[in-house]
């Protein structure tokens, strides 16, 4: 019998299923592709339902499935093995939203001008503002805040410690804040 044409599982599919995973955890292969592709179709609808991210999902489910099949030696099956699985994809998809939030956007144009600023005054102003800071704190502010480099990237760029870059990319900031705070040297009082 091929694993393509595995039989379903039986009519008490929650206990099969338990089965699977109890074998699976005691290293037989076959009941981990059983248990997998039984499962598969589930794992997705719920991680699609929680996430709204129909292109992502493939990625979540794969997440779902890594994190169980590792941590598959703890399961001692007093509950469903698809409950268990069900609340390791819902951590899957928080851990996924927590990180996306986090995350620095990316700017997909080399031309990051146009992108950060809509219109022409600002992009003028952005520009000024980058350009009265020291070369070094703009090159961390620019490639970290506004092309969404990896602090660690830039360090090695710049060829020093992480912690330098963020140092410069915080008094960039603190920089451009103040610069941003005080009232235009035109503006009449």
């Amino acid at each position: 019998m091929t694993v393509s044409t595995l039989p379903p599982p039986c009519p008490d599919a929650d206990a099969s299923l338990t089965a699977w995973a109890l074998s699976a955890r005691d290293g037989d292969p076959v009941a981990v592709d059983r248990w997998v592709r039984a499962l598969y179709r589930d794992v997705l609808r719920y991680v699609i339902h929680l996430s709204a991210d129909p292109q992502g999902a493939d990625d979540l489910v794969q997440d779902t499935f890594v994190r169980a099949l590792g941590s598959l030696h703890r399961f001692e099956g007093r509950s469903s093995s698809r409950a268990w699985l069900l609340t390791i994809a819902r951590r899957a998809v928080v851990d996924s939203h927590r990180r996306a939030a986090v995350r620095p956007r990316v700017c997909d144009s080399d031309a990051w001008e146009a992108v950060v600023a809509p219109g022409f005054e600002d992009g003028v102003l952005l520009l000024d503002l980058l350009a009265a800071l020291p070369p070094e704190r703009r090159e961390a502010f620019v490639l970290t805040q506004i092309a969404g480099w990896p602090y660690e990237e830039v360090a090695v760029r710049s060829g020093c410690p992480v912690g330098t870059v963020r140092s410069r990319v915080a008094r960039a900031r603190a920089t451009l804040a103040a610069a941003l705070a005080e009232p235009p040297a035109d503006a009449v009082a």
